[in-house]
């Protein structure tokens, strides 16, 4: 999960936030297609993949293997699979741009791809070619995968 010191904020997406934002993605990548494929960044970036591929039709998915978040070194990555192509008339697909170092070192695997996630933060967003919703640098993004639903405290009773 990285430093959680630097975020100040915590965003929760749900279920169908993500699927309504990976459509909304689909549509704006629609009008820059027709794609051969999708790389999909694992692992953040398989769901919004699946998602995607659906919309637009494509049965062509293979996966760019890093792993770069772990509880200490956020930003440091090990490829762990490398891929056979520069990316040509591909979608390199990933859930989110933080600081940009996962996202370059996934560029410089597969150049020519079209990078599209479907959140950005301030740091990385140049790194993308297509994005949907920007949140602060300081913001943590909770993914429904990572999240359980539970009992929340009635306002009344938080703010004695």
């Amino acid at each position: 999960m990285g430093d959680k010191s630097r975020y100040r904020k915590m965003y929760p997406i749900s279920w169908e936030q993500l699927q309504r934002d990976c459509r909304a993605l689909s549509w704006r990548l629609m009008e820059k297609g027709p794609w051969k494929g999708i790389f999909a960044i694992t692992r953040g970036g398989l769901v919004p993949a699946a998602i995607i591929a659906r919309e637009l039709d494509i049965h062509v998915i293979d996966t760019i293997c890093l792993s770069s978040y772990d509880w200490k070194n956020q930003g440091s990555a090990n490829i762990l699979k490398p891929v056979q192509s520069d990316g040509e008339g591909w979608l390199l697909i990933d859930d989110l741009v933080d600081t940009g170092k996962t996202a370059q070192i996934a560029r410089d695997m597969v150049p020519a791809a079209h990078f599209a996630t479907v959140y950005a933060k301030p740091e990385g967003r140049p790194m993308v070619d297509t994005f949907i919703t920007e949140v602060s640098q300081d913001t943590w993004i909770l993914f429904p995968w990572d999240a359980a639903s539970q009992f929340v405290e009635p306002i009344v009773q938080v703010s004695d």
